[in-house]
C-alpha cells in the first residue's frame, strides 16, 4: 500500500500533473520507492475515486490538457494515519545475493565480473546521491522538512556506501590469491 502514500506525499509537497509526479518520482521518490508512470497512473484514478485527492479545475478547457492533481483532507488524514503506523523492517530481498548462493551450488563463470558491473552501478548511484545532497541541502537548510529529507538522502548514500565496500570485497575475495576462475563446484 505504500505507492498510493508516496504519491500523496509527493502531490502535498507539490500539486502536479502526472506527468509532472512521474518525473519527480524519477528524480527524488523514485530512487527508494521505485514504480512505473503506469503504476502511477493507476494509482492517481484509485486516489482520486477513494476521494484522496481531486483534479484541479483547469483555467481554461482544452482538449488533451493535463490534469493537476491535488490532495483532499481525506488524503491528507490517511497519509497521517499510516505515517503513524508501526511497522517491523523487512528482510533483504536482492537478487544478486540469491545469485551467489546458487552459483555456490552450481558454479558460476564470470560472476567476478557481474559483481564488478554492479560495483560501478553502486558507485554511480553514490556519485549522484552526494550531488544532490550538495545541490539541494546546503548548511542553511535546516527546517525540519529539510532534515528529514535529508536523512532519506542519507539513508541512500549509507545503503550505496555499504554495497561498493561489500562488493569491493566480494571482488577482491573472488578474485585474489587461490581464487578460481569459475565459483562453486567443479571450479578450477
Amino acid at each position: 500500500m505504500s505507492l498510493p502514500h508516496a504519491i500523496l506525499t509527493a502531490l502535498l509537497e507539490k500539486p502536479s500533473s502526472g506527468l509532472e509526479l512521474t518525473r519527480r518520482f524519477d528524480r527524488s521518490i523514485g530512487y527508494f520507492w521505485p514504480s512505473t508512470h503506469q503504476q502511477i497512473y493507476r494509482e492517481l484514478g484509485k486516489l482520486e475515486q477513494a476521494g484522496h485527492i481531486r483534479a484541479l479545475p483547469a483555467a481554461q478547457p482544452a482538449r488533451g490538457q493535463k490534469k493537476e492533481y491535488e490532495v483532499l483532507a481525506a488524503g491528507r488524514e490517511e497519509l497521517a494515519v499510516w505515517v503513524s503506523l508501526a511497522e517491523d523492517p523487512r528482510p533483504v530481498r536482492d537478487p544478486l545475493l540469491l545469485r551467489m548462493r546458487a552459483a555456490a551450488v552450481v558454479g558460476a563463470p564470470g560472476l567476478a565480473g557481474e559483481l564488478r558491473r554492479h560495483l560501478v552501478l553502486h558507485q554511480e548511484q553514490l556519485a549522484e546521491y552526494l550531488r544532490i545532497e550538495e545541490r539541494d541541502f546546503p548548511p542553511e537548510r535546516t527546517s525540519q522538512e529539510d532534515r528529514l529529507r535529508r536523512l532519506v538522502l542519507r539513508g541512500g548514500i549509507d545503503l550505496e556506501t555499504f554495497w561498493t565496500s561489500w562488493l569491493t570485497r566480494a571482488v577482491d575475495d573472488l578474485e585474489g590469491p587461490g581464487a578460481a576462475s569459475d565459483v562453486g563446484p567443479g571450479a578450477s
